[in-house]
């Protein structure tokens, strides 16, 4: 299914564009570009797919919705929750859940969202003999640091009361920091994401309140892309079940999109203040079957090659 031709928009993204060398500078406006989504359907089985938006509310899938890229590689050769980010060196960096259970990642870089490098396993939580797994990984670049962020929840047989955040520090996705704990809000938690609000210099993590009596979206603030964050914030998102959460910033507005996975459907919030939400779950149009996935700016030549995909 194709999109019209694309219109431009100026967009900063919570996975930003950031300068050639990595030093901190502010989101820029990026002119003629388009929204991409990343996400997978079913268990995993068939790999990564797009799609495109160019208001980031309506969304349309790209190559008639068939996978753009299947690694099968790691615990379960699945790819689950896939994250990309676009980094300083131009390339997109994507991770993913590669199984239920195990003790790895999966990676792979792109400089199109069409061609991919050759799959590499992280063995993030290796050096944890009890861990059971390591669920929905996400990249984020610290441009304070000069270097990307890697977590993921895992949960420690006998450590917590279920899952925490855990992360790892890398400049080139080879040579990897030793694992530690990221977030700790005293509660099981997953499916934690990273945004940059530079108009107030601080970093958002929008988690998953996994507790039976939850199964909600909250927010916690730092001063730093590594933290230390602070206490989860009141539920941001209503009566729903959700999870995979992903944020960009669109205008004035921080939209938040979730996986309503009892519902089959993805739903959405927005806030301009990252304090009152409003549920625009009835503006935002997906296709069927899209599953936990990330949102992320895209130059048009980009957006216009992912057109094309048959």
């Amino acid at each position: 299914m194709k999109i019209p031709a694309l219109v431009a928009i100026v967009f900063a993204s919570a996975c930003s564009f950031l300068p050639a060398h990595g030093e901190p500078a502010e989101p820029a406006a990026i002119d003629s570009s388009a929204y991409v989504f990343t996400y997978f359907v079913g268990n995993g089985e068939d790999g990564l797919h797009l799609l495109l938006s160019r208001d980031g509310l309506t969304w349309h899938p790209v190559n008639e919705g068939k996978a753009v890229f299947n690694a099968q590689v790691g615990s379960q050769r699945l790819m689950r929750d896939p994250c990309a980010i676009r980094g300083p060196d131009g390339r997109f960096h994507l991770v993913w859940t590669t199984g239920w259970k195990g003790s790895d990642i999966g990676y792979a870089h792109s400089t199109d969202l069409i061609h991919w490098s050759t799959p590499q396993v992280l063995s993030v939580m290796a050096h944890e003999p009890q861990a059971g797994n390591c669920w929905a990984p996400e990249v984020f670049y610290d441009d304070q640091q000069g270097e990307y962020l890697v977590f993921w929840s895992t949960t420690i047989a006998g450590r917590y009361d279920g899952h925490r955040v855990y992360r790892t520090r890398t400049k080139d996705f080879a040579n990897l920091s030793p694992p530690e704990l990221f977030y700790e809000p005293g509660f099981n938690v997953i499916d934690a994401t990273l945004l940059r609000d530079p108009a107030a210099g601080r970093y958002v993590m929008v988690l998953k309140d996994e507790r039976q009596s939850g199964k909600n979206l909250r927010v916690a603030l730092a001063d730093k892309a590594d933290g230390p964050f602070g206490p989860p914030s009141a539920p941001i998102t209503g009566k729903y079940w959700c999870e995979g959460p992903t944020a960009v910033r669109i205008g004035d507005r921080w939209i938040v999109y979730f996986d309503k996975y009892t519902e089959h459907k993805y739903g959405a919030v927005a806030s301009r203040d990252l304090k009152a939400w409003e549920d625009i779950s009835d503006q935002v149009s997906f296709p069927p079957g899209v599953r936990h996935g990330t949102a992320l700016a895209v130059p048009a030549e980009i957006a216009a090659n992912l057109e094309k995909l048959k």
